[in-house]
Formats: structure tokens, C-alpha cells, sequence
């Protein structure tokens, strides 16, 4: 059985989107909500990917950008437990703070022209154990859709990343297969510390991760060379989605659920 379920904004100005059984999408107003992202972050990036991430609590991943961000989750109404996230730094706020957390990973002087019409996401990840419903992520695109149609935003961008567990020669394969989607040249970015790709040789083709493959399908460009994230030890490519190029068919199924 479906169930509709609200999809309810600190300030009340996202239309409803239905959902999946047991499953509800919101911006959280709740400080134990955004406890419960952040703790699934924590488990997600340092418990399963090793990360090294300074916070002040061990266990919440928690940095200076969280207090001026918006976070996006997907909650299990019946466990009441955040099963996915998002986090969303609007432009108003990153002028606040002085920067988009990707400034730290690339140089976006070219985006210049742009910054107030920029919404940043990021941290993005989903509960081991609810990765195999489509509904979680599915559900995380129609909260971003529903956040960028009502709130007037032009341009969406994030860091999306790839596994060095290799050393790095899949993720260089996989920027390889992405020449066609690379964007106009007065959209490039420039990773601060860049990943060495003409040390990692040619190597059969890769297929890029879900979250690429979701932002490449969306009509995202990709900026130019992937930044090495050494906290993290990914390879992260800047992606940027201007909303006047989101692909027919997922506006469609993305903005048709936010109404």
C-alpha cells in the first residue's frame, strides 16, 4: 500500500511529495533529526569508507558548514530513523559563511558571475541497509527538485565521488569515459590538489558510480579534472546541474512528485 506523506520545510514553503510505504522526505527542523544525519554520516564515511574526519563528537560527523546548511532527510516513519541524507547550502547562506565547502576542493573563480545563484549539496548517503530500495534516492531527488523549483534557485551544484581503493586507476577511468560531459569552458573548475591521471595510465573503460550516473541522467556537466580529497580518499569530481538543462524525463518524474 502507498501512503502520500508530507514533505514539510523549516518554514512551510515545500509543496507535498508522496512517497514509498514507511518512508517520508523532509528538510529537518528537529535538532535530533539532523543529530540522526550526521550520525549516519559518521557511520557511512569514517565507519565504512575510512575517512578521517576532525568533529568535536565522536560518532556525529559535524563540521563549520552544518550550521548554515539545510539537511534533507529520508526518515523510516515506522523506526523513526534517518535512512538517507542530503545536506544544501543555499547561495544566501555560503555568502554568510564566505564560502561553498567546494571552494576547499577547487578553484571556482570562473563561477564567479554565479555565486548567488548557486545551491550547494553534499554528504550525501543512504543506510546499508535500505540501499537496495530505489525509493530512498528517489525520494532525495524529488526533496532537492521540490527545494530548487519553490525556492527560485537557478543552479545546482556538489562534489561527486569515486573510490581510490585502487589507487586510483578506476576513478581515472571513469573521468577518461567523461569527456563528452564536460562542460563549456567558461564553466571549468580547478582542483587545488588534483588527482595524478597521467600516472595512472589508460585503462579499460569504468562505469561511474549511482550518484554520477544520477547527475549525468539529470543533464549535470562535469567542471573539469577530479580534486583528491584526502580525508576522504576519494577522487571528487565538481558536478553542476543548471536547472533550464534538467533532462526532460526527470522533470517530469522528479517535479511532477514535488507538487
Amino acid at each position: 500500500m502507498l501512503h502520500a506523506v508530507d514533505f514539510r520545510p523549516a518554514r512551510g514553503t515545500i509543496s507535498p511529495v508522496p512517497a514509498q510505504p514507511q518512508l517520508k522526505v523532509e528538510l529537518a527542523n528537529d535538532p535530533s533529526l539532523i543529530e540522526q544525519a550526521q550520525r549516519l554520516r559518521w557511520r557511512v564515511f569514517v565507519g565504512e569508507m575510512g575517512a578521517r574526519l576532525r568533529t568535536p563528537l565522536a560518532g556525529v560527523d559535524r563540521d563549520l558548514f552544518d550550521p548554515y546548511c539545510e539537511h534533507l532527510v529520508v526518515r523510516d516513519v515506522v523506526h523513526d530513523q534517518v535512512v538517507g541524507t542530503y545536506r544544501i547550502l543555499a547561495p544566501q547562506a555560503a555568502a554568510r559563511l564566505g564560502a561553498f565547502y567546494s571552494d576547499s576542493e577547487f578553484d571556482l573563480v570562473r563561477l564567479k558571475h554565479l555565486r548567488s545563484r548557486l545551491v550547494e549539496v553534499g554528504r550525501s548517503c543512504i543506510h546499508p541497509d535500505y540501499r537496495g530500495n530505489p525509493a530512498v534516492i528517489s525520494l532525495l531527488w524529488s526533496g532537492l527538485a521540490a527545494y530548487m523549483r519553490e525556492r527560485r534557485h537557478d543552479y545546482l551544484i556538489g562534489c561527486a565521488s569515486l573510490g581510490l581503493a585502487d589507487g586510483g586507476y578506476s576513478a581515472a577511468a571513469v573521468y577518461a569515459g567523461l569527456a563528452h560531459h564536460l562542460a563549456p569552458l567558461e564553466y571549468r573548475v580547478y582542483p587545488r590538489h588534483r588527482l595524478p591521471l597521467e600516472r595512472l595510465g589508460t585503462q579499460a573503460p569504468a562505469s561511474p558510480p549511482p550518484l554520477v550516473k544520477g547527475y549525468l541522467r539529470a543533464g549535470a556537466w562535469v567542471c573539469g579534472e577530479p580534486a583528491w580529497d584526502r580525508d576522504f580518499q576519494t577522487a571528487d569530481l565538481f558536478m553542476l546541474l543548471p536547472m533550464a538543462r534538467l533532462a526532460p524525463r526527470y522533470a517530469r518524474h522528479f517535479l511532477e512528485r514535488a507538487q
